[in-house]
C-alpha cells in the first residue's frame, strides 16, 4: 500500500500523519513515514537546495525538474523496494504537489509536468492520496509562526491560493484517488479522520 499526503503550506498533515503512523505502528503494522522533497540522503540534499532562500532566482522549469530528479531518487532507492517488501509507505507530499504548485502555482503546462512524471514513476503511483483541505487564508498565521520561512512559504497567500485551486482540481479530476480531509478542525480530529479513511483501505 501507498498513500501520499497532500495539501498547502500549514494545513496540518505533516503533525497528523506523525500521530496516524505512531497509532498504525501500535497497532501492528509494518509502515514508513517519509517526505518530499526528501527521503534519502541525496533528495535531502536536492531538498535544502530547492528551498533554500539563496536560490530566489531560480527558473520555474528549473525548480520543477528538480523536485522530479528529488522523486525518482526517493521512489527507487525507498518508497519501491519498501512497497514491494509488503510494507505500508506514507508519503508527505508526492507527485499531486508538482502539479499543483509548480503546475497552477507557476502557471507551467500541467499536461507536459503529468507526462515527464508518469514517465519516469511508472507503476510507482498511489493507492489513495489524502487532501487536506483548508483555505489558504485561514493558514496564514500558523505559517507565520514557523520562524525562518523557506523560499516557497515565503511566497505568500496569493501563491497558495493558485495551489489551492490546482489541489481542488485535481481532486475533482481524480475522485477514484483522491480523499479530502478537512482539516479546518481541531488537530485531534483532523488525525482521527485520517487514521479511520486509512484504515478503511487497509480492511
Amino acid at each position: 500500500m501507498f498513500f501520499t499526503l497532500e495539501g498547502i503550506d500549514g494545513s496540518g498533515k505533516t503533525t497528523a500523519s506523525k500521530i496516524v503512523v505512531e497509532r498504525l505502528k501500535k497497532e501492528g503494522h509494518d509502515i514508513i513515514l517519509t517526505r518530499e522533497p526528501g527521503g534519502d540522503h541525496i533528495a535531502e540534499q536536492l531538498r535544502k537546495f530547492i528551498l533554500s532562500t539563496d536560490n530566489s532566482d531560480i527558473r520555474p522549469w528549473t525548480e520543477t525538474m528538480l523536485y522530479i530528479a528529488a522523486r525518482k531518487q526517493h521512489v527507487d532507492t525507498m518508497i519501491s523496494p519498501a512497497i514491494k517488501s509488503g510494507k505500508i509507505v506514507i508519503c508527505d507530499r508526492f507527485m499531486d504537489s508538482t502539479t499543483s504548485y509548480q503546475g497552477y502555482g507557476r502557471k507551467l503546462d500541467v499536461d507536459k509536468i503529468d507526462k515527464i512524471q508518469e514517465l519516469l514513476l511508472e507503476d510507482n503511483m498511489p493507492t489513495k492520496t489524502f487532501f487536506f483541505d483548508i483555505a489558504p487564508d485561514k493558514v496564514v498565521s500558523r505559517v507565520n509562526n514557523r520562524g525562518e520561512l523557506d523560499r516557497l512559504e515565503q511566497e505568500g497567500l496569493a501563491f497558495q491560493e493558485k495551489v489551492y485551486k490546482g489541489y481542488k482540481e485535481l481532486v475533482r479530476k481524480y475522485p477514484n484517488r483522491f480523499v479530502t480531509i478537512n482539516a479546518d478542525q481541531v488537530q485531534e480530529k483532523v488525525a482521527e479522520d485520517l487514521y479511520k479513511e486509512i484504515t478503511k483501505v487497509l480492511k
